[in-house]
């Protein structure tokens, strides 16, 4: 990689030629990185992917017009390009009366490591990352007769670089790195098949899961799906394991998106400052928190990220806003710009995750006599207008306080406004496996739709 400042002074360079062309404002963004890819299956070298990429992005206004255009191409030509290309959109764009950099007050960055670089990622030898992965794949099949097959296991790495300049100043950049494994194993007992997976991932090599650790996990999570049945249709408390739980997040941050709630889009749109969820309840946005996947000194506007309670409580604090949505609802930016090189900067969160409770998961199992522990879950039913939640869901019944059976082929059913409001209890067991987290969740009822 070009070394440090190179490509900073090269963003600057760019928004100086965009504002020289008669951009009133401009805004330019740079990332670079490599990526390695080992996949292997039943114990054999399946693909390996290596590819690097670089490429500038640049959003200029004129007035209220914007233009936006992108480029791999970083020589004198290819940025000439690039700023001819978006001067020209811009000319021939509508007006929008919210278009517009940040405040200038509002640009800056967290100073200090964040720990989102870890150099032993790009020291790492091929031959090791393939054993890694084969390793992970072996204590799988090896764990149990039962675990006949698998559909591989894989280590994937990355390492890049991020800068963005603007012409209120601004200029900053920072490298990220991280890699991961994970496995699938299959299960077959009799006519039962079954297949899970489990992974690990960390910004440097050291903070990764032993690969046996991870191997064996996954083949506890697929032989504990055996034999599953469907269950009678009922109403019952439901438990999400930490991964399902996870994208009862993704659902929170759609409803605070800030131009759902400017289109009237969310259940939780008007809602600010009123009751949502039950008290047990506390979601945080954070891009502050050192070597997490969602943490970076500035937002994708050069705002700098923060934390953000966003339901404090069970009360509804704080939407999720860029410059853009902020200026559309008459409120400020929380930090929440994010985009790729191209085009506007859409809205993305930090660390976004509900904070642990107080119960074990073991705890808060032991207080269900019968309900359903979710540990998967299928199919895209959740409307967040209306708040109404369906999904296929798998996992495991509960009774008399412990894990009885595995069941699938069911639906899970309620309304994601009730579902918060009904929310008893969030688990000790809070941990970062990417930039969404959530604990174990107990919702005290919802239709699990079997048979």
């Amino acid at each position: 990689m070009p070394s440090n400042g190179a490509l900073t002074e090269l963003a600057r360079d760019i928004v100086r030629r965009a504002q020289a062309a008669g951009a009133a404002g401009a805004e330019c963004t740079i990332a670079e990185g490599d990526e390695f890819t080992a996949n292997v299956r039943m114990r054999e070298i399946e693909n390996l992917k290596e590819a690097g990429s670089r490429g500038a992005g640049l959003r200029i206004l004129i007035g209220r017009r914007t233009g936006a255009s992108y480029t791999s191409d970083l020589s004198a030509e290819g940025v000439e390009t690039l700023v001819k290309s978006a001067i020209e959109l811009a000319e021939v764009t509508t007006e929008d009366p919210h278009a517009g950099l940040p405040e200038p007050e509002e640009m800056g960055a967290i100073p200090g490591d964040l720990a989102l670089y870890s150099a032993d990622v790009e020291a790492l030898e091929t031959p090791f990352r393939i054993d890694a992965a084969k390793r992970a794949e072996a204590a799988a099949l090896d764990a149990d007769p039962r675990i006949s097959n698998s559909e591989g296991a894989s280590f994937d790495s990355h390492v890049g670089r991020r800068i963005f300049a603007n012409s209120l100043g601004f200029a900053g950049e920072y490298r990220t790195s991280y890699c991961s494994l994970s496995v699938v194993p299959v299960a077959r007992d009799g006519e039962s098949m079954e297949r899970d997976y489990w992974h690990t991932i960390a910004r440097g090599f050291a903070g990764l899961e032993a690969p046996e650790e991870v191997g064996r996990i996954a083949a506890r999570r697929a032989l504990r799906r055996l034999h599953p049945v469907k269950v009678d249709t009922q109403r019952v408390p439901v438990v999400f394991e930490p991964r399902a739980a996870r994208t009862l997040l993704d659902n929170i941050f759609e409803a605070v998106h800030g131009m759902s709630i400017y289109r009237h889009e969310s259940f939780l749109a008007g809602k600010l400052g009123q009751k949502v969820a039950s008290e047990n309840l506390t979601v945080i946005d954070d891009g502050t928190l050192p070597g997490l996947f969602g943490t970076s000194p500035f937002d994708d506007e050069g705002v700098p990220s923060r934390r953000t309670a966003v339901i404090e409580r069970g009360v509804l604090k704080s939407y999720l806003l860029n410059s853009y949505a902020a200026r559309k609802l008459g409120m400020k930016t929380t930090g929440n710009a994010a985009r790729g090189l191209a085009g506007n900067a859409g809205i993305g969160h930090g660390n976004f995750y509900a904070e642990k409770g107080v119960q074990t998961p073991e705890e808060i199992l032991a207080g269900v006599a019968d309900g359903f522990y979710v540990t998967e879950l299928m199919g895209f039913g959740v409307n967040i207008v209306t708040g109404d939640y369906s999904r296929g869901a798998t996992g495991l019944w509960i009774r008399h306080g412990e894990l009885a059976f595995p069941v699938s082929e069911v639906t899970i059913a309620g309304n994601l406004k009730d579902m918060l409001l009904g929310l008893e209890a969030a688990g000790s067991d809070l941990e970062f496996r990417g930039s969404v987290a959530a604990p174990t969740i107990k919702i005290g009822e919802m239709t699990v739709g079997g048979k």
